[in-house]
């Protein structure tokens, strides 16, 4: 495998000189050394891809036959083994907050399986779904040991979406006329597709910038372009708002401070666009007023999207109210992860993630989750602070790509029920890895020997196994 050797040099003690208030900041958010390239590391890391290639491609929606091979629960295991074995005590970093505070989340679920509504239910979606996402964050920022690594698996799930959204806009099969996806699992829900393709949306704007050919950047513009629509073909709310912020962080980061005026007027271009779209096509209007105007009665009862349960503002105040009544009843253990809508007898979830987690898993596990999200967004802000973020523009690129889909996640988790999915534990990982990545100290050399023929661009101290991918 052919990795960024960024260990070799990683001093084991501090040496640097940093003030004690700044040095005990970075202890706080330490998650040690990058892990070294070992054999078994390398092992780990190959597990890790093909989980992520199974999870976001799915390809037993498409392969007859392989749905009975359970390849997810299949590969979840050999995942976990590759982070229990496949990774040397020695060549570990220390496990990161975030990975703490996942361990602590899931201990919570765990102690309330036995007062359950349905145990055996709850305890499937412990150990089947929400595992996986502890497992994949606590994997990554052990077993990525450079940036090159980072891209690929950020590589995996944006082009996975992008190629998932382009079918299904192909396809097109759409419920009470709202697109669906094509897979059968995590993103044939209109709401999921368009939350996550939010999610990946500055991943996909960080490849555009990162490709340096014609082709690419031409593949990369036109998978923005059908993944826009897509959002806007699902009518989610929570995907339009989820993607209305991500696109404002986007702006900033790659338009503003990155100079990029060339984003910023295609960015006004396609709002004076998407606006006259919006006033062409009032049917949109509606569903996004439905969030805090009810809909006319008129329409009620047609089966039309209009008339549709979920858009009814009325039904989502109710489910709101119940998750807080249940939280507020069961403030300890709630009523068993993925119970709520059992408990209710609706069978519809919350479409808010935190109340539901909440009323679910108890107000601990709310309390963990808030702080998972808090915690990996300040230490997003911390890379911005370390030597490798200054010295590296790829580096650069995926902080202000990681830092927009956070943002977007924690908005649209307000308006769907996310918690069990582990895109947001997948943007957690990633986020821990590129902070132990910056955290190596710049090279002085680099700075005087540029290898890629600009001095205006870092380097990497004339490394050949360490030059920017894009300058190859």
């Amino acid at each position: 495998m052919d990795t960024l050797k960024m260990g070799q040099n990683w001093p084991m003690t501090t040496q640097s000189g940093a003030s004690p208030k700044t040095q005990n900041q970075q202890d706080w958010f330490s998650v040690g050394p990058p892990p070294q390239a070992s054999k078994r590391t390398t092992l780990a890391y190959r597990a890790l891809v093909l989980f992520s290639f199974v999870y976001f491609v799915r390809p037993e929606d498409f392969v007859p036959g392989l749905s009975y091979l359970y390849l997810a629960r299949v590969l979840g295991g050999i995942t976990l083994l590759a982070l229990v074995f496949g990774v040397k005590r020695s060549e570990r970093g220390k496990i990161p907050l975030e990975g703490k505070i996942l361990i602590a989340l899931l201990a919570q679920m765990l102690l309330c399986i036995p007062t359950a509504f349905w145990r055996g239910g709850a305890m499937d979606v412990v150990l089947n779904r929400f595992s996986k996402g502890v497992i994949v964050a606590l994997l990554i920022p052990l077993v990525v040991t450079g940036v090159k690594e980072l891209r690929r698996l950020l590589y995996i799930q944006a082009a996975s979406i992008t190629l998932i959204t382009f079918a299904s806009v192909l396809v097109h099969r759409t419920l009470d006329g709202r697109l669906l996806g094509i897979q059968s699992g995590i993103l044939e829900n209109p709401n999921d597709l368009a939350i996550n393709i939010a999610i990946n949306f500055p991943l996909c704007m960080g490849f555009l910038f990162a490709a340096k050919k014609g082709f690419p950047k031409l593949l990369w513009s036109a998978g923005l372009v059908c993944i826009l629509f897509g959002v806007v073909a699902t009518y989610s709310r929570s995907g339009m708002i989820a993607m209305t912020i991500t696109g404002l962080i986007c702006l900033w980061e790659f338009g503003i401070k990155g100079k990029r005026f060339g984003l910023i007027a295609s960015v006004a271009i396609l709002g004076v666009l998407g606006v006259g779209a919006l006033v062409a096509t009032p049917r949109y209007l509606n569903r996004i007023a439905s969030l805090v105007v009810a809909p006319d009665k008129g329409v009620l009862g047609t089966g039309t999207m209009e008339s549709h349960g979920e858009a009814s503002l009325e039904a989502r105040t109710q489910l709101l109210k119940d998750s807080l009544k249940l939280m507020a009843q069961h403030p300890i253990f709630g009523v068993g992860p993925g119970m709520f809508p059992a408990v209710t007898g609706e069978w519809r979830v919350v479409h808010n993630t935190y109340t539901e987690l909440g009323a679910e898993s108890g107000v601990l596990a709310l309390v963990l989750f808030l702080s998972l999200l808090i915690t990996a967004g300040g230490r997003i802000r911390r890379v911005r602070k370390l030597p490798g973020y200054a010295a590296d523009p790829d580096i650069r690129l995926w902080a202000s790509a990681l830092w927009a889909g956070l943002a977007g996640y924690a908005a649209g988790a307000l308006f769907a029920s996310t918690e069990y999915t582990l895109f947001p534990y997948f943007l957690v990982g990633y986020i821990c890895a590129l902070y132990q990545i910056a955290a190596k100290p710049a090279s002085s050399d680099a700075e005087k020997t540029p290898t890629n023929g600009n001095a205006n661009e870092p380097s990497v101290g004339g490394n050949p196994e360490q030059e920017l991918a894009w300058t190859r």
